[in-house]
């Protein structure tokens, strides 16, 4: 048998006070009784009885615990690479309050709902960086979104390819002799779908023979918004703005390619909670597994003897001294 509590000193004092004043009972009856000549037999039921519940309720506190079995516990969880577009199309306010902050906004969501799951933050643009490595630690993940912007990164436009190398690098890094049978990989890929990089085929392929399944979310509209700058807005070289519209036939052909899935984000609607459980029904890599003793705390059976102890205590009468 084990205890799932430790006799402390709460426990020591209860049991010293309840003795100490029983001693004092005790001594009143047995002066009073021999002021009347009588012997006060019947004082050692009570004292026999309430003894016998206080130890019950201390060991109920304590928690016996018996049965021991054997359980196999696993550790079940993905990896996640969360990549976001960082370029100036990403502060167009057609998702308020802008395509950018509304991804920040759903990055933080991701974040929560995978908290048994390894996650790492990418930024981008026509180059790609590691911003986070897989990590539990879903406070540094959050706080590293938080202070995410455009501008961010020295470069200028968008490009698929710089993040796709990477993240096919750095999964690579962490393969294992199975790599070639997990289904835990997941790229996320957010943005507004404006990619000058040219074809991204070739890593898509790559991808899908290292399991890496992308799941694109389009951040934007169809019709389009200008681009901030500053007080105005982005003009070409003729001097009219520069309209920047959602482009979603990139994102779903990558994601079609690695078998991963597309979801939209625009005024009208949000596709964040298809993409969650689209990620929830893929099978998690098996990272630990082990077996340990479970037992059963037994706590009641003392605690339902000891009420009975005290309703018989209640009911029941003794008489100390005849006159």
């Amino acid at each position: 048998m084990t205890w799932y509590q430790t006799l402390t000193l709460l426990e020591i004092l209860f049991g010293i006070l309840f003795l100490g004043l029983y001693i004092g009972y005790l001594w009143r009856v047995q002066k009073v009784s021999a002021f009347f000549g009588q012997r006060p037999h019947g004082v050692w039921v009570k004292f026999v009885l309430r003894h016998a519940y206080v130890v019950l309720l201390i060991i109920a506190i304590l928690g016996p615990s018996f049965g021991a079995m054997k359980k196999e516990i696993k550790t079940i969880g993905k990896d996640i690479y969360i990549a976001v577009d960082l370029s100036a199309s990403m502060d167009a306010h057609d998702v308020q309050p802008s395509r950018l902050e509304r991804a920040k906004r759903d990055i933080i969501r991701l974040i929560s709902r995978f908290n048994s799951d390894r996650i790492g933050l990418i930024v981008f643009d026509s180059e790609a960086y590691l911003q986070s490595p897989l990590t539990y630690d879903q406070q540094a993940l959050t706080l590293y979104t938080q202070t995410l912007r455009t501008g961010l990164l020295p470069h200028g436009g968008t490009s698929f390819i710089p993040v796709l190398e990477l993240v096919s690098q750095k999964f690579g890094q962490a393969a294992s002799p199975e790599a070639s049978e997990q289904k835990a990989r997941i790229l996320v890929l957010i943005s507004d779908g404006e990619d000058f990089g040219g074809r991204t085929s070739d890593w898509a392929d790559r991808l899908r023979e290292q399991n890496i399944r992308v799941f694109a979310l389009g951040v934007g509209t169809t019709d389009g918004a200008q681009i901030p700058v500053g007080t105005s807005f982005k003009k070409d070289q003729q001097g009219n703005p520069v309209v920047t519209r959602l482009h979603p036939e990139g994102l779903e052909q990558l994601a079609e390619a690695t078998e991963g899935e597309y979801f939209e984000v625009n005024g009208r609607i949000s596709e964040v909670s298809r993409l969650i459980n689209a990620i929830n029904n893929i099978e998690g890599e098996l990272r630990e597994s082990k077996t340990i003793d479970v037992t059963a705390n037994k706590y009641i059976y003392p605690l339902a003897l000891a009420l009975l102890l005290i309703l018989l205590d209640v009911l029941i009468t003794v008489k100390l001294i005849r006159i």
